[in-house]
């Protein structure tokens, strides 16, 4: 048995803030540890009561004055789409079409996609993120490099196969038939081999025929415990073709819902133009809304309605995310920040407690992982991230003046990036300081 004490400023969430000055919901410790054996965290609370608890000659890491928290969660990205960040387009489907759709037909050769996993896996922990849920490509290639890399690195990580059948370029297409026998085959190669979780994953309703749509459902049936993801109404064209392709249903969502894919663990990424109809369905159905701000700006493709979706009367459950690489930024810190200016500017406030829980508990409850990862508490596997507040010169300054933990919080979700992050801890080993030799 391995055992280290880890010291440091310990903030961990107990649900989600009612206000900035809701201290019930979250758990500070000025002068905290935390008690890791084999990957797991076992005590978590003031140095001095841990340190009593902890076994004679454990190893010490002392991160003070830096603050540590549980590693952030980004639940929608796209692991093929590194190379597709910073392109130039005027929407969403000009964009897959010009730029996503060509880079990703690349990762039908096996290197490639070793190449870009090895990648992502760096970017991720050097930005603090030690759980995404991702979307590989159509290619059975790219998902066995995606979870052979999390299985080397142990991080525990969501992700399928897209699954796509019309409406793209032919070195992207698969059939109903072949997304059905792959999914299956990704299933029992690698759903809960170390850490990793499968996700069943159509694209979205455009690039899906019926029969597509059909083998998701089975899959469904057949695996009712995994994940499922997919896109919903991000852009207005996006939402008129999909509703000529399938005139049956009622609206976006009931696409969705005829083929039995809506569900507590599923996850559909931007949901910004719900109608109330479709927010009642998403709600009743415990369906999750993931909001991705720095690619819902960068498309143009409008301001996720966060407040009008949480505080409704049937609310939806709501994630956060970078949606790489329509999104502009790996740091979870960043997507809180342009998070924030576009809560901003529906006239409402995103307060530095409530991102802070978006990034960890709130995304693992998201994902209904709140049990292995999001929380400090003892049983959590420990999956940290140790942030500084004063990690560049202009954060420095600013925080001289620093006089509160939500100044803090806000000053590094304002100002921070992977300059911020101190330390990645990946089940309890040290992952940011060792990428180097990974």
């Amino acid at each position: 048995m391995t055992s280290t004490l880890i010291r440091g400023r310990a903030l961990s969430f107990n649900r989600a803030p009612e206000s900035i000055d809701d201290s019930a919901a979250y758990a500070y410790e000025s002068d905290g540890a935390l008690l890791v054996e084999n990957g797991v965290i076992k005590a978590c609370g003031p140095y001095a009561t841990v340190k009593t608890a902890a076994p004679e000659g454990v190893e010490e890491i002392d991160h003070r004055p830096h603050l540590i928290v549980p590693g952030f969660i980004d639940t929608h990205l796209h692991f093929p789409q590194m190379q597709v960040m910073a392109s130039y387009a005027a929407n969403l489907l000009e964009w897959l079409n010009t730029y996503t759709f060509p880079e990703e037909c690349r990762f039908i050769e096996t290197a490639h996609a070793e190449r870009i996993a090895r990648h992502f896996f760096d970017e991720m922990v050097r930005h603090g993120t030690t759980t995404a849920t991702a979307y590989c490509s159509v290619h059975k290639a790219s998902v066995d490099a995606f979870f052979a890399e999390s299985l080397r690195r142990g991080t525990c990580m969501v992700a399928g196969k897209v699954m796509m059948d019309r409406n793209a370029p032919q070195g992207l297409l698969d059939t109903p038939e072949m997304s059905y026998d792959e999914t299956r085959a990704v299933i029992a190669d690698w759903h809960g081999r170390g850490r990793n979780h499968v996700a069943i994953t159509p694209r979205f309703a455009i690039t899906s025929t019926p029969e597509q749509m059909e083998a998701a459902k089975s899959l469904v049936r057949e695996f009712p415990d995994l994940h499922v993801q997919t896109h919903l109404s991000e852009n207005r064209d996006e939402i008129a073709f999909t509703c000529e392709l399938y005139p049956e249903a009622k609206d976006y969502t009931d696409v969705y819902a005829r083929y039995g894919l809506l569900g507590r663990k599923s996850l559909f990424g931007h949901c910004i133009h719900l109608s109330e109809r479709e927010a009642d369905a998403m709600s009743e159905t415990g369906s999750v809304a993931v909001f991705c701000p720095t690619s819902n700006l960068f498309l143009g493709s409008g301001l996720f309605p966060l407040d009008d979706l949480t505080r409704r009367a049937k609310p939806v459950r709501v994630a956060v995310a970078s949606d790489i690489g329509g999104g502009t930024s790996y740091s979870m810190l960043k997507t809180l920040d342009e998070a924030y200016k576009v809560v901003q500017l529906q006239g409402e406030r995103l307060n530095p407690f409530d991102s802070f829980y978006m990034m960890t508990r709130g995304n693992a409850e998201a994902l209904s992982l709140e049990n292995r990862i999001g929380t400090l508490e003892p049983g959590s596997d420990a999956d940290l991230t140790v942030l500084d507040m004063a990690a560049t010169p202009a954060m420095a300054l600013r925080a001289e003046v620093v006089n509160s933990l939500a100044d803090e919080l806000f000053l590094l979700q304002t100002m921070g990036d992977d300059r911020s992050i101190v330390e990645t801890y990946v089940a309890g080993k040290p992952a940011k300081s060792t990428l180097d030799i990974a």
